[in-house]
C-alpha cells in the first residue's frame, strides 16, 4: 500500500492516465484509417461508384473517431464536483461506439458487395484487416474507459488498470522542483549564443550562466564563424532565422569543416515546421528548440547535448590514448622482433619458419670480458655492455644488417634474411671493419682496453620464431656454427672469415689468408682475414 503522502499530485496523475488511455486507444484507430486510404486508393482504380461512396462515409466515421479521441486530452478532474464520473464513463463509451459501429456497419455490408466480384480479392483482404480493428478496438473500449481514480487504483491492485499504469509511471518519474532549471550545471562548459535578437541573446545568457556555463554571444552568422575559428565551445545555440546569413547556411558551415564538424549545435526558431526541422537535423544539428521555449526544456536539452560531447571527447582522449600505447607496443615488438617478421604476425600467420639458401651471418665476442666484468660493479657492467651493443645495434642499422641478439657478452648478426640483396656478404663486412673502429673510440672514451674477436661466414640457414609468449627471432643451421666457431678461434681484433665468404667478398675487400684451421665438427677449413676495402 502506498501512503498518501507518496502519491504523486493528482493533476500529474490525471494527465499520464488520459495519455494512457489515449495512446491504447489511438493505436487501432490509427490503423482503421490507414487501411481507409488504402481502400479508397485501390477503389479510384475502378471500384463501383456506390464503394466509393460507402468508402467516404466510413473516412468520415474514421475522422470522427481520431476527434474524440483527441479531446481525452480534457483531464479528467475538469469538471465540478457534483459531476457523475459513471455517467461520464458511459458518454464516453457511447460516443466511442457510435463511429466504430458505423464503420463496422458500412464496412460489412461493402464487403458482401465485394466478396461477389470476381477480381475483387485484394479489396476483400483490406476490408477483413480494418473490419478486424474495428472489433479489436470495441474490445478494448470497456477495459480502457472504466477506469477509476489514482486511488481506487492502488486499492484494487489491478496492474492493468490504466490508473494503476499511469500511477507507477508518475511515481518514478519525479517532478521538476522549483527552481531547478537554473540550478548549477554539473559540468560548466563553454556555449555559444547566436542570435540576431539582443533581448533573447541576453535572456538565454542569463539563463546560462546561473547555471554556471561560460557564454560567448555573436549577433550574426559572420560574427559567430569568426568565433569559432578563435576560440573552443562545447555547445552552439544557433537562431535559424537570422538577416545576413541565416541559422541553417551557417551550420552546413560548420558541419562541413573537419575542426568544426564535432560542436553540436541546438537550433532555436520561431518557425516550428517539420521541413525546417527535419533539414536542421539531416545536415547535422543535434536538436531543436521551439521559440518561446521552456526553461526547464531548454536545460534538459542543452545538459543532453553536452553530455553526448564531453563523452565523445572523452572516447577521442581514450582512442588517442590507445593509439600511443598500440605505437609503443608495436615499437616494443620491432626492438624485439624484425619489422618484416612482425608484419607477417600481425597478418595472422603463427607458425614462421623459412629455408634461406644465401645468407652472410655474423658473431662477435669479447677478448677476456670475464675479468673486466669482475673488475666492475653490476651498474658499471650493464652500463659498459649497454654502451658497446648500442653503437653495434646503430651500425648494423645504418649498413642494413639484421641484429639477431646477444648472449652475455656475444653479438650476433646476419644479412640477406629478407628480401633479395646480392651485397648481403658485402654489408657484414662494412659492419665488421666499422665495429672494430667503433670499439677503439669507445675505449678511449670509457678508458677501458676491450677488444672483440669476430667470425664471418656465408650460406644457407633455416630462420623462424621460437616462443609462444616471449618470441625470438633466431636462425640455424650449419652456416651459423661455422661462422661461431670462425669467431672462437679468431684473433683478438680481427675479423676471420670462411673461404665462401672470402669468394664474395675479393672483388672489393683486402682480404689476408690466415690458413687451414681445425673447426669443431668441420674438420680443417681455410679461413681468412679481413683486413679493409680496397
Amino acid at each position: 500500500m502506498v501512503s498518501q503522502e507518496d502519491q504523486p499530485p493528482a493533476d500529474r496523475t490525471d494527465r499520464a492516465l488520459i495519455a494512457y488511455v489515449q495512446q491504447e486507444l489511438s493505436a487501432p484507430a490509427e490503423a482503421i484509417a490507414g487501411y481507409v486510404e488504402i481502400l479508397l486508393e485501390e477503389a479510384e482504380k475502378g471500384a463501383p461508384h456506390e464503394f466509393r461512396e460507402d468508402l467516404g462515409k466510413i473516412q468520415i466515421a474514421s475522422r470522427a473517431l481520431g476527434a474524440l479521441i483527441a479531446s481525452l486530452m480534457r483531464p479528467i478532474r475538469d469538471r465540478d464536483d457534483t459531476a457523475d464520473p459513471e455517467a461520464d464513463r458511459r458518454r464516453l463509451r457511447h460516443d466511442l461506439r457510435t463511429p466504430i459501429n458505423a464503420i463496422k456497419g458500412y464496412g460489412e455490408m461493402l464487403r458482401e458487395d465485394a466478396a461477389a466480384l470476381d477480381d475483387a480479392r485484394a479489396f476483400v483482404d483490406d476490408l477483413d484487416q480494418l473490419l478486424a480493428e474495428a472489433s479489436r478496438f470495441l474490445e478494448r473500449i470497456d477495459g480502457l474507459v472504466d477506469f477509476s481514480s489514482a486511488d481506487d487504483a492502488l486499492s484494487t491492485g489491478n496492474a492493468l488498470d490504466p490508473a494503476k499504469v499511469a500511477h507507477r509511471l508518475v511515481a518514478s518519474v519525479q517532478p521538476i522542483a522549483q527552481g531547478e532549471a537554473d540550478s548549477l550545471a554539473a559540468l560548466p562548459s563553454r556555449i555559444l549564443v547566436v542570435d540576431d535578437n539582443a533581448s533573447n541573446r541576453d535572456l538565454l545568457k542569463r539563463r546560462l550562466e546561473r547555471q554556471g556555463h561560460f557564454v560567448t554571444l555573436a549577433e550574426n552568422g559572420i560574427a559567430a564563424l569568426a568565433l569559432v575559428r578563435e576560440a573552443a565551445f562545447d555547445l552552439i545555440l544557433l537562431d535559424l532565422l537570422m538577416p545576413d546569413i541565416s541559422g541553417f547556411d551557417v551550420l552546413v558551415t560548420l558541419k562541413g569543416d573537419s575542426s568544426l564538424r564535432d560542436i553540436p549545435v541546438i537550433m532555436i526558431s520561431a518557425l516550428n515546421e517539420l521541413d525546417s526541422i527535419v533539414r536542421c537535423i539531416e545536415a547535422g544539428a543535434d536538436d531543436y528548440l521551439a521559440k518561446p521555449f521552456d526553461p526547464v526544456l531548454l536545460r534538459a536539452r542543452i545538459g543532453a547535448s553536452l553530455e553526448k560531447k564531453h563523452l565523445r571527447d572523452r572516447e577521442r582522449e581514450a582512442s588517442a590514448a590507445l593509439l600511443v600505447e598500440k605505437e609503443r607496443s608495436e615499437q616494443l615488438l620491432l626492438n624485439i622482433l624484425p619489422a618484416p617478421i612482425v608484419a607477417r604476425l600481425k597478418s595472422g600467420e603463427t607458425v614462421i619458419a623459412d629455408h634461406l639458401d644465401d645468407v652472410t651471418i655474423l658473431f662477435a665476442d669479447f677478448v677476456g670480458f670475464t675479468e673486466i666484468s669482475s673488475k666492475l660493479t653490476a651498474p658499471d657492467l650493464v652500463g659498459v655492455l649497454g654502451r658497446v651493443f648500442s653503437t653495434f645495434d646503430a651500425l648494423a642499422l645504418k649498413f642494413g644488417v639484421e641484429k639477431i641478439k646477444t648472449i652475455g657478452d656475444s653479438y650476433m648478426a646476419a644479412c640477406g634474411l629478407f628480401g633479395a640483396r646480392e651485397d648481403h656478404a658485402q654489408a657484414v663486412a662494412d659492419l665488421a671493419l666499422a665495429m672494430i673502429d667503433a670499439l677503439e673510440a669507445l675505449n678511449a672514451e670509457l678508458q677501458m682496453h676491450i677488444e672483440i674477436r669476430i667470425g664471418i661466414n656465408s650460406g644457407e640457414v633455416v630462420a623462424g620464431v621460437i616462443g609462444a609468449h616471449k618470441f625470438i627471432y633466431d636462425i640455424w643451421g650449419d652456416s651459423v656454427n661455422v661462422a661461431s666457431r670462425l669467431e672462437s678461434t679468431g684473433l683478438p681484433g680481427c675479423i676471420q672469415v670462411s673461404e665462401a665468404t672470402r669468394d664474395r667478398l675479393s672483388p672489393h675487400f683486402l682480404l689476408e689468408a690466415r690458413g687451414s684451421l681445425e673447426v669443431k665438427g668441420k674438420g680443417r677449413m681455410e679461413t681468412f682475414l679481413l683486413v679493409g676495402r680496397k
